[in-house]
């Protein structure tokens, strides 16, 4: 395999691994708190680019990314108080009922307010060039230059020069700092112990005093906001349009449920793990058969007459996640760190 794909297939991998993380972050801890699927998670990711696009259109980008996401978790704060809880005691159905129909309001909102044409989301002007480039030089190996291409990949015939983007090292950076932060959150300070407490034992939470129900808005208010953070990334790396939920949104569900139901460390690693699968599949020329035949069996697209094995990787890499989900359900339900099924 050569060296500079390699590279730079991981960094994109590792790179959507960590925006389905900030994503899937915020459904995640909706779920082990509340235990509710929350269907419209993806349409707070869709609101949070929008969101930060108006903005940005005002005051700049960086004043977006400080007020889009929690504009959006006090909608979804909200949501939670004077929609969701209203039906929490009638059981699970309902939530997830009110939860789906929520969806399908934001999008024709989306619709309604900034019409159906993709927006033209870009980079603030510091962060829309290179942070470096990839070089690989026939007869050398791979070396790394800051900023743009350096003039030998220009003059030198057969020099493979590749970009990264900065904002695209900037989201992965933001990433890691929400990690951080929710980490820090949970596990060293005050309200953080209470969250926890609430998950497990509610009553006795309540009985020291503490407001169960507004622990729950918070949760879902903050689990909202992570979603709109990753949409104002996602915003900006990808296209910004009414369609940018429902591209995210299954892929979303597969990492929580390969992860395991309410584990963010299950949801951490199966985000990277999926993000790098499907970076690699994408720019592979290899077919099935290549796969089957590196790992010692003889497949040609003829083996039991069946053409699939002249599939090219590239060509399925859109099911991976899916057939990934199909494997753990099987094999293992309550995924790679969960503690409960379902």
């Amino acid at each position: 395999m050569d060296t500079a794909y390699f590279l730079i297939s991981l960094l994109n991998g590792l790179s959507v691994g960590l925006l389905l993380f900030m994503l899937a972050s915020g459904l995640t801890l909706i779920f082990s708190m509340m235990g509710v699927l929350n269907f419209a998670h993806a349409s707070f990711y869709m609101l949070g680019a929008y969101v930060a696009y108006s903005v940005t259109q005002w005051v700049g980008f960086w004043w977006a990314l400080v007020l889009a996401p929690p504009i959006v978790g006090l909608m979804g704060a909200a949501f939670e108080r004077f929609a969701l809880r209203r039906v929490h005691k009638f059981g699970h159905v309902p939530e997830l009922l009110i939860t789906f129909g929520l969806s399908y309001l934001i999008f024709e909102m989306v619709n309604l307010v900034w019409g159906r044409q993709a927006l033209n989301f870009v980079p603030p002007a510091g962060l829309r060039d290179a942070l470096f480039t990839i070089v690989q030089l026939p007869g050398s190996g791979v070396g790394l230059a800051w900023g743009m291409p350096p003039a030998e990949c220009a003059s030198v015939a057969g020099a493979v020069c590749t970009q990264f983007p900065a904002f695209r090292a900037f989201g992965m950076l933001v990433a890691v700092l929400m990690l951080l932060a929710v980490w820090l959150l949970l596990t060293h300070t005050r309200i953080g112990l209470v969250i926890q407490a609430a998950l497990t034992h509610p009553e006795a939470v309540e009985a020291l005093g503490h407001n169960v129900p507004r622990v729950f808005m918070l949760v879902f208010g903050g689990g909202s906001a992570l979603a709109a953070l990753a949409g104002v990334i996602g915003g900006v790396l990808r296209v910004t349009e009414p369609s940018m939920a429902g591209a995210v949104g299954a892929v979303v569900f597969a990492v929580i449920v390969i992860g395991g139901m309410g584990s963010l460390a299950g949801a951490f690693v199966a985000s990277l793990a999926l993000g790098v699968i499907e970076s690699f599949a994408v720019g592979s020329d290899h077919s099935l058969a290549d796969l089957f035949t590196g790992m010692g069996l003889a497949v040609t697209p003829q083996t039991f007459g069946f053409a699939v094995w002249s599939v090219k990787m590239s060509q399925v890499a859109a099911i991976l996640p899916y057939l990934l989900l199909v494997l753990i359900l099987i094999f293992r339900p309550k995924g790679l760190f969960g503690t409960r099924e379902g």
